[in-house]
């Protein structure tokens, strides 16, 4: 480990993430103006120039760039400012004040994923303060429009700059945090994604007048196709990174949980055991990495309360596995829902699958296992989106790596988009040197 005065370091980096924190960047609008220039103002004063583009009105990306070599080995590091609502009157502390509370940091963002930001915005700040000779370039990315699709971010800036961010290893979200799994701590690291699905189904219909309902109505058909759609998952398909990912964690997690995790990879037996599996936050994940799965979380229909619509609308948020497509997914759900239907696509992106075997993520695994002696290192897939599906197009490896050291009562996967998002500050601390020693020790 590099000597630096950490309690300084920890908490001058506390301060930046509140500061983050209280800034509002709720998307839609997506406004992350202020952040960005935040983060400008932070590495301005360490001497550190950085660009800032406007894809939209308040949708400004960052790119600062620490210069060594070969521009196209270069480490970025990703972190996307928009964050999704926040029911104000649902939570515990206000979501944009970034209070202490019982050894945790409360706010929108907290986890998904202004924490990242600060991890990065320190890292370079440390490499420039400490002088580290570096081998290849460190780059930060502040992203704004992750959370509606990536179109005015990422995308965006694979598209019109791509030689602004050009590089070949990325480091972004859902990864390197504590999982409590049979009495064994684990870290996720992500190297796949599942790819997003965003549909529009419709049925058609007989209109008419409310007080003469018929067979023929469109509302009916579509709240029968949904039942079926929710009755039972999709078709199982496998694939290597998760069959992979199962083996792995039952392998960490021992006997006797090391049993049901082997039967789950099983088709016959495979849902069922899921049902039965211990703990709250194992068997929804897995189950959505066994399928493609299609999420009801819109819908349209009629004008007028006395007016039977001849059409109604669901919007489906659907993601899928490696291995599947498009067509495969729309012809599932076809057969799911048994009814007469019509798609609409919204939006897609494909899977993404990243190699495990590489110098990065054995620098990932020596430097987690020196942190936390003892845990395991865990290569996963995901069951979101990141803006790693984005920079594939450029040719980078990325991996999910934001590190937290979360306790066993705290369920990670439920503060994302969830009340209550918060991280806890010791953790959050933990993370900020681990990261930055994975960045120092690949970099330097």
């Amino acid at each position: 480990m590099v000597d630096v005065d950490w309690n300084a370091i920890e908490d001058e980096a506390l301060e930046h993430f509140q500061t983050l924190l209280r800034f509002d960047t709720t998307n839609p609008p997506g406004d992350v103006a202020a952040a960005t220039r935040y983060i400008a103002e932070v590495l301005g004063r360490e001497g550190i120039s950085s660009t800032v583009l406007e894809a939209a009105p308040g949708r400004t990306n960052l790119v600062a760039r620490l210069s060594a070599g070969d521009p196209n080995d270069a480490l970025m590091i990703s972190a996307h400012l928009d964050v999704v609502p926040a029911e104000r009157e649902r939570w515990t502390h206000p979501p944009f004040a970034a209070e202490i509370h019982d050894g945790y940091l409360w706010g929108r963002g907290a986890i998904d994923m202004k924490h990242m930001a600060v991890f990065g915005l320190m890292a370079l700040v440390l490499l420039r303060r400490l002088g580290v000779e570096l081998r290849r370039d460190v780059v930060l990315a502040a992203i704004a429009d992750e959370e509606a699709g990536m179109e005015y971010g990422s995308k965006w800036l694979v598209s019109h700059h791509p030689d602004l961010i050009a590089g070949r290893w990325c480091l972004g979200e859902v990864g390197g945090f504590t999982m409590h799994v049979g009495g064994q701590r684990v870290y996720p690291i992500q190297r796949a994604e599942k790819g997003i699905v965003w549909l529009k189904m419709t049925t058609s219909g007989t209109p008419g007048h409310g007080s003469m309902p018929h067979r023929d109505n469109a509302v009916v058909k579509l709240s029968r196709a949904l039942s079926r759609l929710a009755a039972r998952p999709l078709p199982r398909h496998r694939n290597e990174p998760v069959q992979g990912m199962i083996a792995d964690l039952g392998k960490a997690a021992g006997f006797p949980l090391s049993i049901p995790l082997r039967l789950i990879s099983v088709p016959i037996l495979g849902d069922w055991v899921l049902d039965r599996l211990p703990g709250s936050d194992l068997p929804p994940l897995l189950s959505a990495l066994l399928h493609d799965t299609a999420c009801p979380t819109g819908l349209v229909a009629g004008q007028k309360e006395n007016v039977i619509p001849s059409a109604a609308s669901v919007v489906l948020d659907c993601r899928i596995l490696p291995g599947s497509s498009l067509d495969a997914l729309m012809s599932e759900i076809r057969q799911a829902v048994r009814e007469d239907v019509t798609f609409e696509v919204i939006q897609a992106s494909d899977p993404v699958v990243h190699e495990d075997d590489t110098p990065l993520f054995d620098v990932i695994r020596q430097v987690l296992s020196e942190r936390d002696p003892g845990c395991h290192v865990l290569p996963t897939c995901i069951v979101g989106y990141t803006d790693g599906a984005s920079y594939r197009k450029l040719g980078y490896t990325t991996y999910g790596f934001a590190p937290i050291r979360l306790p066993p009562d705290l369920v990670f996967s439920q503060l994302f988009h969830g009340h209550d998002e918060r991280i806890p500050v010791a953790g959050f601390k933990w993370g900020l040197r681990t990261f930055f020693e994975v960045v120092r020790r690949f970099c330097a």
